[in-house]
């Protein structure tokens, strides 16, 4: 398995790492070459590799001369906000996001507290192979343990939620409504509970012990999310009223559970926090962002409230940079990743979990009504191992459909009468995803089955 460098980061298994025992020192004297002068924060997911890189990385930074800032097990959007707030040089994130336990990676951050973009990346990877002078000076380390609760009262101190915490406590505690969480026992193992407890309402932990042991697949997907679903059928069955929050290892993705037990689709994560945000904040721009493979559910959402969609590249910082150039307020994947300028520029399953909270509260509804309040667009999703030449393929799908139209935003997407298929190639993994969207399911499948022909 190649070592693989894209535009979300670093990515390995702990194979590779043992063959390239220079990896992390390597990017860590390219990443103090690339930055500007000051601080570099460092974070960890809860995978136990990460403890041993966090200490490769703080010895390198150290002898280098770069002062460090450790917030050790937090969501990747903590170290975001903290990066932004504190105005810090950038930051690092050790997690390979929902990869498998056996791999890890690095997240590179910004001053801003955003990603680096394409064009940033192909000038920080030009720092690999630069030689780097020591100056003789070792930087300092300081240890900070207050980023989760600074990240969350930035969060709750936003106008439009915060006059509305007090009818979110009445809400639940009215309908009695309880969470089961699964943060695959990492970084929001801690986070998660802790923003559930502003809100005065009971909990209960599945997988949330910080350990980084992946109880299941990390993807928060609804085959992984099982035994999440059957604490909440157990719990109708005692009519006990709860609903599942499921986050990834490094917590910028959120994955909802209803309160019959039935997994919400990832997909509508993002439109769940757009319908919250155009309802509750009145002042809210008449645009939001989502990516090429997001649901067209999004569409639908952003009609009601004479909004419009605009679409990105696949990748959190391609959607950043689509919000900050239509000057958007709310954007996101639908991958579960929710993004709220107004917290910061990164997707973020606490933003997210807020969001549903004031959509609830406000609809004095249950998430199952919500949920069936939409329309139910079917929706495929399959992935093949490739590492052939992308160029090629496109074009062979391109010449298969000569009379849709075709987006080349990201890959190739075909836009039918009644939906739409996608297929791009793999930031974080050596495949090609193809996701297929239509008013049903017979429709998708057959979306589906024509371009894997093609292929």
């Amino acid at each position: 398995m190649a070592i693989i460098k894209s535009i979300s980061g670093l990515r390995f298994t702990s194979n590779e790492l043992e063959n390239e025992p220079d990896l992390i020192e390597k990017y860590a004297r390219a990443f103090h070459l690339y930055l500007t002068d000051g601080t570099i924060v460092l974070a960890r997911d809860g995978r136990p590799s990460g403890k041993n890189i966090m200490e490769r990385l703080i010895k390198e930074f150290a002898r280098i001369g770069r002062n460090l800032v450790t917030l050790d097990i937090v969501p990747t959007p903590t170290l975001q906000v903290f990066v932004e707030t504190h105005k810090a040089a950038g930051g690092i994130c050790i997690t390979a996001s929902h990869n498998p336990e056996n791999w890890n990676g690095l997240k590179f951050i910004n001053n801003d507290g955003t990603f680096l973009d394409a064009k940033e990346n192909e000038i920080f990877w030009d720092f690999l192979d630069r030689e780097i002078k020591i100056n003789g000076n070792a930087g300092c380390v300081n240890a900070n343990d207050d980023a989760v609760s600074k990240h969350i009262e930035k969060l709750l101190s936003l106008q439009f939620i915060s006059v509305r915490i007090d009818a979110i406590k009445n809400y639940l505690k009215k309908n009695n409504v309880k969470f089961a969480i699964d943060a695959v026992n990492s970084s929001g193992s801690n986070a998660v509970p802790m923003l559930l407890n502003l809100f005065e309402c009971e909990y209960e932990k599945l997988y949330c012990d910080n350990s980084g042991k992946f109880p299941h697949n990390p993807e928060p997907l609804p085959e992984n999310l099982t035994a999440l679903s059957d604490f909440i059928k157990s719990k109708k069955n005692a009519n006990e009223r709860y609903i599942g929050i499921a986050v990834d290892p490094d917590a910028d993705r959120l994955v909802l559970v209803d309160e019959d037990g039935e997994c919400v689709s990832e997909e509508k994560t993002i439109c769940i926090a757009i319908d919250s945000y155009f309802t509750i904040n009145s002042a809210a721009k008449n645009i939001a962002i989502v990516n090429q493979s997001t649901t067209m559910l999004a569409e639908w959402v952003a009609k009601k409230y004479n909004k419009t969609i605009e679409r990105s590249a696949v990748g959190e910082i391609n959607v950043v940079k689509k919000m900050q150039e239509k000057n958007a307020e709310i954007g996101g994947e639908g991958s579960g990743g929710v993004i709220l300028s107004d917290c910061h520029y990164g997707r973020d399953s606490l933003v997210g979990i807020v969001l549903l909270l004031c959509l609830l509260s406000e609809k004095n509804i249950s998430l199952k009504d919500l949920i069936n309040s939409y329309p139910q667009y079917a929706m495929l999703k399959s992935k093949y191992n490739f590492d052939g030449d992308k160029k090629s393929l496109y074009d062979k799908i391109k010449n298969a459909n000569p009379k849709h139209k075709i987006s080349e935003i990201d890959g190739i997407k075909v836009h039918y009468d009644r939906g739409w298929i996608h297929i791009r190639t793999s930031n974080t993994e050596p495949i090609v995803r193809i996701i297929a969207e239509a008013e049903n399911i017979e429709l998708a499948k057959m979306y589906l089955e024509k371009l894997v022909k093609v292929m």
